[in-house]
């Protein structure tokens, strides 16, 4: 699979510390730079025929239809596409009016991710969101209108401008409009936003935990009831629209890792990584130099990775697959470690799978860095 960052936004969301630039004075270089950048990695990837094709960011959205397409055809000169093959845009709901839509329905794209995040106006203004809660539904339907049933939403729950019963709406109409999938997250305080800055300053109140914790118990609840599979803690989808792009890096399979700040791995031991600044970005490209870095992963990151993946996810680890690929003494401690975590019902083991009891999901990224090798 190949992932595409398009490092352009229209303005800086109050909690993302994604790479971005709110100029777009380098976009036509940039798209550019991108399909060079194509050509000079075609092969690293093992699997030519790609089963998923996904534009992040930043906002893909926020290029013109015919520039997303042009690095489509780029992708065709040199890899094929699998007759299922999910191609993904993530988009703001403000960039998808009814010129857009129409532009980008003649084009391969088949899978729309869209930014929501509320369906509530003091939420979005909170995160510094370009789009108002009217734009965040018609967006929707509008899209839906010219042909787009694979449709993700964001949400986001436990802001502190937000409460249970707000929450509850936001679901309410995420069924209202029939969204097949939902990608969800507890709002979460990074370093360098200006949500931090607020926080910090007492302009507004800290997330709180358990109000989280309610919420995203109530979600889970309420999507299953709904026809949802919980499939990973962040994501749930109707049968037959889970996210193949997503799914692919929770089985560690091989992936490219396209323009500045992307990751890229090779499915076993090698991880690389593009430089997060777009004119150092675009000037290597233009000497046909690849910008990137590469880590060689150790038996310990590797074991370490999959445990902390794998835990996230309803398949678990496959335990088989750790026997396979790890030496004895690293399994016999982890072996060791597990005892208690199954004792206290942490973990369990189906099918010579470890998972993680749904009810325990909250806390899987501490459950997993329990058993981490250091």
């Amino acid at each position: 699979m190949i992932y595409l960052h398009i490092p352009f936004c229209k303005q800086k969301c109050s909690y993302c510390n994604f790479h971005f630039s709110t100029s777009l004075n380098y976009k036509e270089e940039m798209v550019a730079a991108i399909k060079k950048e194509i050509g000079l990695r075609r092969d690293e990837l093992e699997n030519k025929n790609i089963k998923s094709l996904y534009f992040g960011g930043g906002t893909p959205s926020i290029l013109k239809v015919d520039e997303l397409q042009s690095i489509i055809d780029e992708v065709l000169k040199h890899f094929s596409f699998d007759p299922d093959i999910e191609i993904t845009l993530e988009a703001n709901p403000d960039d998808l009016d009814k010129n857009f839509l129409k532009e980008l329905s003649k084009t391969s794209f088949n899978r729309l991710s869209i930014g929501t995040q509320s369906f509530f106006d003091e939420d979005l203004k909170l995160m510094n969101r370009a789009h108002n809660s009217g734009e965040a539904e018609s967006s929707i339907k509008r899209a839906q209108d010219f042909g787009f049933e694979n449709i993700s939403i964001d949400l986001i729950y436990g802001s502190p401008s937000s409460n249970f019963e707000i929450w509850k709406q936001n679901l309410d109409k995420t069924i209202e409009l029939q969204v097949p999938h939902v990608s969800s997250y507890a709002l979460t305080i990074e370093p360098k936003t200006m949500l931090n800055a607020w926080i910090s300053q007492g302009k507004i109140a800290a997330p709180k935990e358990a109000e989280q914790h309610e919420e995203f118990f109530y979600m889970i609840d309420f999507l299953k009831d709904n026809g949802f599979d919980h499939y990973e803690i962040s994501n749930f989808g109707k049968p037959g629209f889970h996210s193949k792009h997503n799914s692919a890096y929770w089985k560690y399979q091989e992936y490219l890792g396209i323009g500045p700040s992307a990751h890229s791995y090779n499915g076993r031991n090698e991880r690389s990584w593009n430089i997060a600044n777009n004119q150092l970005y675009i000037n290597s490209l233009n000497k046909s130099i690849l910008p990137k870095e590469t880590e060689i992963l150790s038996e310990k990151d590797q074991f370490n990775e999959m445990l902390m993946i794998g835990l996230r996810t309803v398949w678990g680890v496959d335990l088989s697959s750790l026997k396979e690929k790890f030496s004895t003494e690293l399994l016999e401690y982890f072996q060791n470690e597990i005892k208690t975590k199954l004792e206290d019902g942490l973990l369990k083991i189906e099918n010579n799978h470890l998972t993680i009891p749904e009810k325990h999901w909250f806390l899987a990224d501490g459950i997993a860095s329990d058993l981490f090798v250091v």
